[in-house]
Formats: structure tokens, sequence, C-alpha cells
């Protein structure tokens, strides 16, 4: 992750909650403690932050708390060609008529593009996600009610929800913090109370997943593999992983991005 990105990452956390410690923004950004630090002194340098032991704190707290993990502007911009191809093939699934789920994130954000056509009932917790179908198809849009979370891009409430627990899905679409052995793992546990209650409205959970989160880690379980119904992902998921998904049960999907198809046209 470039220094800049890094910084985003570290002054999203800083506001999230009342300390960022260093082992959380390592796990976070992908990079070494030394790395983490080394930011962390150039940021309270600056003034965008204050430097305390173990991590940093907010300069000005804000009055409502975020979310653990990084911003949705940070995520967009990373394994982007992955996502779009994921994407694809993830609205591929939908067929006119029917009632799906689409949780935020950046990899789910990616399917409105090509659902512009269709004509189904959307679900979403994404601001984002309901804001570009309402302007841009004639799909029907339901959003919960709850507070919007701007650096995620999402809409949770910690009270549930009477719309959610009464709309039921086909299918529901989600990304994930990462995805292992023990399944699917996000980054804050109100977001995986949100989800649990999503996931039990729909018959099929379809997770889209670049091959990056195989390596995601996070202590907070969202559910097992065998809840899961399919997995799509890039070429660049690791044979153990593909193993892994075998094993439990779970399809596979995997697509090629867009460099891989010019490469390959080119050979």
């Amino acid at each position: 992750m470039h220094e800049t990105e890094r910084h985003r990452v570290i002054l999203a956390a800083v506001q999230a909650r009342p300390v960022a410690t260093v082992a959380e923004l390592v796990d976070m950004t992908g990079t070494s403690e030394a790395t983490i630090r080394r930011d962390i002194a150039a940021l309270h340098v600056q003034g965008q932050l204050r430097r305390v032991r173990g991590g940093a704190e907010a300069v000005n707290p804000p009055e409502q708390g975020g979310l653990m993990g990084r911003p949705f502007s940070v995520n967009e911009t990373i394994n982007m060609n992955a996502k779009r191809a994921i994407a694809r093939a993830a609205a591929d699934l939908c067929r006119d008529g029917e009632p799906i789920i689409i949780n935020g994130g950046t990899t789910t954000y990616q399917m409105v593009h090509h659902l512009t056509a269709r004509r189904l009932s959307v679900f979403t917790n994404s601001f984002a996600i309901a804001e570009f179908l309402i302007q841009n198809s004639r799909n029907s849009v339901v959003i919960p009610g709850g507070t919007i979370y701007r650096e995620q891009n999402v809409i949770l409430s910690p009270f549930g929800g009477v719309v959610a627990s009464h709309f039921y899905a086909k299918r529901m679409f989600i990304g994930c913090q990462g995805i292992g052995q023990h399944g699917l793992m996000e980054a804050d546990p109100m977001i995986v109370q949100s989800e649990l209650g999503l996931i039990g409205q729909a018959d099929e959970l379809i997770v889209l997943a670049d091959s990056s989160k195989f390596s995601g880690r996070s202590s907070l379980i969202l559910c097992g593999l065998d809840r899961i119904t399919a997995v799509i992902t890039d070429s660049g998921i690791r044979d153990a992983d593909r193993q892994m998904l075998e094993t439990a049960g779970v399809r596979l999907i995997v697509v090629e991005t867009s460099a891989e198809a010019v490469r390959n046209s080119v050979a």
C-alpha cells in the first residue's frame, strides 16, 4: 500500500475509535510495525493525529463513532481490475424479477454498472449502491433505516430493522474482510450484527472476494463456509484455498481480470 493510502487509512482509523493501536493498523494496511510507527510519527508532526503509547488518537474525535476497517475511498483503489470482473460475474447470476440483497462494499458496488437494464427488487444497506440504481435504472430499491457511516458508505442500525426482517431474497451478494477455513470474517461488530440479519433472509449467499481476501484475517467470524453457496474470485486464488472451498462444498467461480484478458489475447 502506498504511503498516501496508508495515511488515509490511519487517519480514518483514529477517527473511528478512542485509540488505534499499532497492531490494528498493521492488520489494516498489511505493512510492518516499523512502517506504521514511522507513519504515526510523521502524521503527529504534521498535527493530523496525536501519537500515544502503542498507537495514535484523533486530534478532534468526532461525535459519531466510526467503523473498523479501511474506508470505502481507499478500498475502491485496491485490486480494481479483479473487483470489476468479479462484479460482472455476480451480476450475471441475477434474473429479472428476482429479489436480491447487495451488501455494501467496493466489490459489490461494481455490480451496479451491470444492473442498469435489469428489473430487480434490490435491498441494500449501501447508500452509494442505492443512489446509483435509483438514478440509472428502473430497479426497485429498498434501504434500511439507520445511521449512514460515510467512511464505509453503509447504513447500519444497532437495533436491527423491520424492513430487513421482512425482505426475502433469492440471493445475497456480499464482500468480506477475509475468508478462511473458519468462514467469512469482518472487521467491525456492528457490521457483523447487521449482516447476520440479512444473511438469514436469503436462500443463497454469494461471496465476492478477490484472491487477496484469502490472506485477510479478523477476529470476527460472520458465518461458516457451510452457509456460503458460491465464492466468486480471480485467478490469483491459491490451490490450497481452492481445495478448502471444494472440501466445504462451496461452488467456486473464477474470473479473469481485464489485464489478464489482454495478455491472453496478445499471446
